[in-house]
């Protein structure tokens, strides 16, 4: 790609400036982020008994956005999408490490996805379409209303708002339904078994969130106690498929009328059989619990399908008015949005705040509590093992030393074009870096799968 001549002399100043090697530094530091927080105060190191200072760093240093969405950071989006990888295949394989036991792989676990239902007709491919026509896979009107003025725009913005109190309603209703078809009161339920899941959200094209989620039913101590013998993978897919249709949220239209939200008819569920297999799905439609934490984590990361401007919080109708490459499907779902929040009917729904995220409001990615770990105890243990990596590196205990942390806000972002332009090609090599990595290390596990099947 040819650089423009200013940007170009600009690249060249900031590279052969002489304080490069520290910035190039602080941005391998946050991992390639693309809009890093500005720090400055001090770190250092100091011997309990000899009052040395064994290490010390001050000035400016860059910390992650930490944000989950792809298109506004690759970078944290990478690190969120491995911490998620990470937590849900903590609750698929197990990980002593993060005290979950091994047998939760030999356990009925469930793979679950649940869909919005439909408010109006949208362009499709894979056949002829509504609109009459036919579309390729890269045609930017798939997902989009057929008709934008017949379509259901509020309908679609309060399920979305209203989504996750649905998944609220849906494992009550699985508890109770579970506790019916084992025979005892629903009361009781917590002293027969323990139900535990992991839930994504992804958008669809159509921007309305599809819910992909793990289903496991623990004895009632947790992980480490075996299923009930009554929790077979026959009866968990008809309690969960009975359940889904079961469940609604009662809301009401701007006008009074009252509107049922419900989960879309298309309800998937399919069995997790445990295993190394490459594949994530065989011929019986069974999944692979070693790809489909993988498969999974990735939904969490992706934005809203709006493309430009749908990723960031609007502030006033301006903004909204000054959305650019965004199709007019999503703005009249971000405009529907942003005007029913403007309505007292739905205060609590904080609808402006959400406008961007075209009215949903929930987390990306949820659990149960014992599930598997948690995201604060994965990002405890990424700190312990850097902060005992660099006393290693010194000779030193955490016993023998005082390690003090002082920082304050300066910043966020990079000066200038050329800045994001050196940042981004940091961040496009340490991915690659770490992909071809992880690559590896699939690889080999694979192989040392396929030796132990051999001699098995």
């Amino acid at each position: 790609m040819q650089l423009a001549p200013d940007l170009d002399a600009q690249l060249t100043a900031r590279v052969q400036a002489p304080d490069f090697a520290r910035w190039r530094e602080n941005v391998i530091g946050a991992g390639g982020c693309s809009h890093p927080i500005h720090l400055a105060g001090q770190w250092s190191v100091t011997h309990k008994t000899t009052g040395d200072v064994l290490a010390q760093r001050s000035g400016r240093i860059f910390a992650p956005c930490g944000t989950r969405r792809a298109a506004v950071c690759p970078s944290c989006a990478d690190r969120y999408a491995a911490d998620a990888f990470h937590l849900l295949r903590a609750g698929l394989a197990g990980d002593a490490a993060k005290n979950i036991p091994a047998s939760v792989a030999s356990k009925p676990r469930m793979f679950l996805t649940l869909t919005a239902p439909s408010f109006g007709p949208v362009h499709r491919n894979g056949g002829r379409c509504p609109c009459g026509g036919f579309h390729r896979p890269d045609d930017s009107r798939l997902g989009t209303a057929v008709n934008l003025d017949a379509y259901d725009y509020e309908g679609a913005i309060l399920w979305q708002a209203n989504a996750g109190k649905l998944w609220h309603r849906f494992t009550i209703t699985l508890k109770r339904k579970l506790a019916q078809a084992a025979g005892f009161p629903v009361s009781q339920f917590t002293q027969h078994a323990r139900l535990s899941y992991a839930k994504v959200a992804e958008y669809q094209r159509r921007g309305l969130v599809h819910f992909h989620a793990v289903i496991r039913v623990d004895g009632p101590d947790g992980p480490a106690d075996p299923t009930p013998a009554w929790a077979t993978p026959d009866l968990l897919t008809e309690v969960i498929a009975t359940a889904a249709r079961s469940v609604t949220v009662m809301t009401c239209r701007p006008g009074g009328e009252v509107l049922d939200l419900v989960w879309g008819k298309q309800i998937d569920i399919r069995a997790i059989r445990p295993g190394n297999a490459s594949e994530v799905e065989d011929g019986d439609g069974e999944i692979s619990d070693a790809r489909l934490a993988s498969y999974v984590a990735k939904y969490a990361t992706k934005s809203t399908g709006t493309t430009q401007g749908g990723d960031r919080p609007l502030r006033s109708q301006l903004d909204i008015d000054h959305l650019s490459g965004i199709t007019a499907h999503h703005r009249r779902m971000i405009q529907t949005a942003w005007d029913l929040g403007g309505n007292p009917l739905y205060d609590g729904l904080n609808l402006r705040r959400w406008a961007h995220m075209l009215g949903f409001r929930g987390h990306f990615l949820t659990k149960s509590r014992r599930y598997s770990t948690t995201f604060k105890a994965i990002r405890g243990t990424q700190a312990d093992y850097r902060r005992s990596e660099a006393l290693d590196r010194l000779g030193v205990t955490e016993d023998d030393v005082t390690v003090i942390n002082h920082w304050q806000f300066l910043a966020v972002g990079y000066a200038d074009e050329a800045e994001r332009e050196l940042a981004a090609g940091i961040a496009e090599r340490i991915r690659e870096h770490r992909k071809a990595k992880h690559d590896k290390e699939r690889r080999d596990s694979e192989r040392a799968a396929r030796k132990e099947n051999d001699h098995a």
